[in-house]
């Protein structure tokens, strides 16, 4: 099956539509599928809900979105980094849905692997716990979350193989390996694309079943706060 596209928007062709769920990589800046994101942008889609660790910056990753009002529902772990972000949901107009950050990235494993939710500890006695069925294990209370079964999923990968096969590097393996299981489509852009077998299968961090289509292109990789000691 062919899965490299030539541009973002060729990969996105036939896919998007108004009120879908997403499942964005990245964390922070680090790893977001950033020429996927523009092109949703250039789309025009609205109403979406994006199940994403942060909400980028001001002006940049999921940012423009917000900017945009394109973007009806967050499900989120951090939103420290865009002001866009705090005036929409303090005004009421961003719904927002706080999951801790090791419970986001296992809703959206978990419905990867077919597993429609899981108790944790996490959250416990706290908001997160709201409204969430409890259940008792040998003594101690758990919360049932549920899996993200995203109608989508964009990921950002350093490397791929023709079939799909992906490798990330550092950080960018936080978020986007489940990101991009928990899809029923999965895109994923990358820095380079090379022949199949030319990967060494133990380097290999996901494999390319959960991949649908594929995009290379060229990245800002912009940091989120710079931080230098003085001189």
């Amino acid at each position: 099956m062919k899965k490299i596209y030539k541009t973002a928007n060729d990969a996105l062709d036939g896919l998007l539509q108004d009120g879908m769920t997403i499942a964005a990589g990245g964390f922070g800046l680090c790893g977001i599928p950033e020429l996927l994101i523009q092109a949703i942008h250039d789309n025009g889609a609205k109403d979406l809900t994006f199940a994403s660790n942060n909400a980028g910056v001001d002006g940049f990753g999921l940012g423009i979105l917000l900017e945009s009002r394109q973007v009806k529902k967050m499900i989120s772990s951090y939103v420290g980094e865009n002001a866009e972000f705090m005036r929409q949901y303090l005004s009421g107009e961003l719904e927002l849905e706080f999951a801790p950050q090791g419970t986001l990235a296992e809703r959206m494993r978990s419905a990867g692997c077919g597993i429609p939710g899981f108790y944790t500890k996490t959250g416990v006695g706290t908001v997160i716990a709201e409204g969430k069925e409890h259940k008792e294990f040998n003594g101690e209370t758990f919360i049932l979350e549920e899996g993200i079964f995203a109608d989508l999923s964009i990921v950002k990968a350093w490397k791929a193989d023709e079939t799909g096969n992906l490798v990330f590097r550092k950080t960018a393996r936080n978020f986007n390996p489940p990101a991009a299981m928990c899809g029923k489509i999965c895109i994923a852009e990358v820095e380079e694309i090379v022949p199949t077998g030319s990967l060494d299968p133990d380097s290999i961090h996901l494999p390319g079943i959960y991949v649908h289509r594929l995009i290379q292109g060229e990245h800002e990789k912009r940091i989120e706060q710079r931080t230098v000691s003085a001189a």
